[in-house]
């Protein structure tokens, strides 16, 4: 069906929409942003007495480096995103073998996605560095709603599609 289609297409421009959105954002309030890496990393929030604060950066460096990355990657997933719904929408009325095919770029835009939020942050973030557990630097609800988001748009993007009726 031409929906399902045009939906696929839709979901994807409109993650490609949130990832440029929020790699602007770091860009553009980079100081604010980066506080919050700083902070993380530095994990001087986390509780009082917990033992995993050996796990500490404090270097800057290695803070902007760390913050570099993730913008990278951000970036990374609006342009394969949007590369990919662009494709999607070029091969909207195309048979079903051309229009799978198309959703290559699509597909690792939204694992790349998925992996910024689910590794970087829920996993590195988290629980290495212990996010959880700052009442101020905590980030772990926002990413897991990101990543979910972003987790169900590659599945259903993911399905095959067959011939237009």
């Amino acid at each position: 069906m031409m929906i399902i289609r045009i939906s696929k297409t839709a979901a994807v421009a409109a993650t490609a929409l949130f990832s440029t959105l929020v790699a602007f954002g770091n860009l553009t309030d980079y100081g604010t942003n980066f506080a919050f890496v700083q902070h993380v990393m530095s994990m001087d929030t986390i509780f009082p007495d917990a033992a995993i604060k050996y796990r500490a950066i404090t270097n800057p460096a290695l803070h902007n480096l760390f913050y570099f990355l993730i913008i990278a990657a951000e970036s990374l997933t609006a342009i394969l995103c949007w590369i990919g719904a662009y494709r999607l929408a070029t091969n909207l009325r195309n048979d079903a073998r051309s229009f799978n095919a198309s959703k290559t770029l699509s597909i690792a835009g939204l694992t790349l996605g998925f992996l910024v939020w689910q590794v970087g942050f829920m996993s590195v973030g988290g629980e290495w560095f212990g996010m959880w557990m700052s009442k101020t630097w905590n980030g772990v609800p926002d990413a897991f709603r990101f990543f979910i988001t972003i987790l169900l748009v590659l599945v259903f993007v993911a399905q095959r599609d067959e011939e237009l009726a």
